[in-house]
């Protein structure tokens, strides 16, 4: 193993890498996740799950549950507001066997904060903590919670929500640096992951803003904290987790990979869902912008890999 890169224990969660894949709602189902392990992801996490979707046996939460052995370390993320029906949640997806169990609450989509859930709880340090509190004592394996730095800038009550989580036994936490007024604008603010890394009595996961291999060490060397969450930076390039650098024919063989897990996992549909990856696979190569849009609108599996051939072809042709 590149000799960065060392396991590292989050409380009794154990990752062979510090580098680690965020949960995305959208992009991480079980093909993309099964594709960021074999490239060196330290662990995975599910698609955020609603919380009351799993109590109330929803066929369609059920398929964001799936995963399989080669994801793992794996994490199933979920989302709510009420204590006892996360609780009982947490109890029924300890029956399908994740490494761990992750509590979303910093998701800052509007329909989510508005039901009080995400990052709406940030603003209620101590009903947070007493959810993490419910979970941590219904199950036996690892809890961990997924924050922002506060709602926004006039509330950064970090310290206060890092207690009440500490408090509640929780094994370890993850820091987007933005508050939930930011969304995904601005820049991810690492002075205060530091710095909550430093007042942190329990291990710190920093998160926010990392494209490259080289910065997510950097981030990790700098921070102070035990790993480093990958978000957007993997879409289009799971190489992010090592130091492996892609040819296109190397892009292409992983695409085309990607492309059969998607359409194994979801039918003929995989093959419209595995567009938003394809846009950012190709992106910055040669003749990337004249093959875009011919791709999104290709219909089946042999017409994708034949445009995918021409652009590699395109490419060697380069003088």
């Amino acid at each position: 193993m590149e000799k960065d890169i060392v396991p590292v224990c989050l409380g009794r969660l154990r990752a062979d890498s510090p580098l680690v894949l965020a949960p995305m709602a959208g992009y991480t189902d079980s093909p993309f996740r099964r594709i960021a392990r074999a490239h060196g992801a330290g662990f995975t996490v599910t698609e955020l799950v609603s919380v009351e979707g799993i109590v109330r046996d929803n066929k369609k939460t059920k398929k964001l549950l799936s995963f399989t052995d080669q994801e793992r370390p794996i994490g199933i993320q979920i989302f709510g507001n009420n204590p006892e029906v996360m609780e009982a949640a947490a109890r029924m997806i300890e029956t399908i066997g994740p490494d761990f169990i992750d509590i979303n609450m910093g998701c800052c989509s509007q329909k989510i904060c508005s039901g009080g859930m995400g990052a709406a709880l940030l603003q209620e340090p101590r009903h947070l903590g007493k959810i993490a509190e419910k979970i941590v004592r219904a199950v036996d394996v690892p809890v961990s919670a997924k924050i922002r730095i506060g709602w926004d800038f006039s509330s950064l009550n970090y310290r206060e929500v890092i207690r009440a989580l500490e408090d509640a036994g929780v094994d370890f936490i993850t820091v987007h640096g933005r508050t939930r007024s930011q969304m995904f604008s601005g820049k991810s603010d690492w002075n205060i992951i530091l710095e909550i890394a430093e007042l942190s009595h329990i291990p710190v996961i920093g998160n926010g803003d990392i494209t490259s291999y080289d910065e997510a060490l950097l981030r990790l060397k700098e921070s102070g904290c035990a790993a480093v969450m990958i978000g957007r930076g993997a879409v289009g390039n799971p190489w992010i987790f090592s130091p492996a650098m892609p040819d296109l024919e190397s892009l292409v063989i992983q695409i085309i990979d990607h492309l059969d897990s998607m359409i194994g996992h979801y039918g003929a549909y995989g093959i419209i869902l595995m567009r938003k990856h394809l846009v950012k696979y190709i992106h910055g190569f040669p003749y990337a912008a004249q093959f875009r849009t011919r791709l999104l609108q290709a219909k089946d599996r042999d017409e994708i890999r034949g445009l995918l051939e021409e652009l590699s072809g395109a490419e060697k042709n380069i003088v």
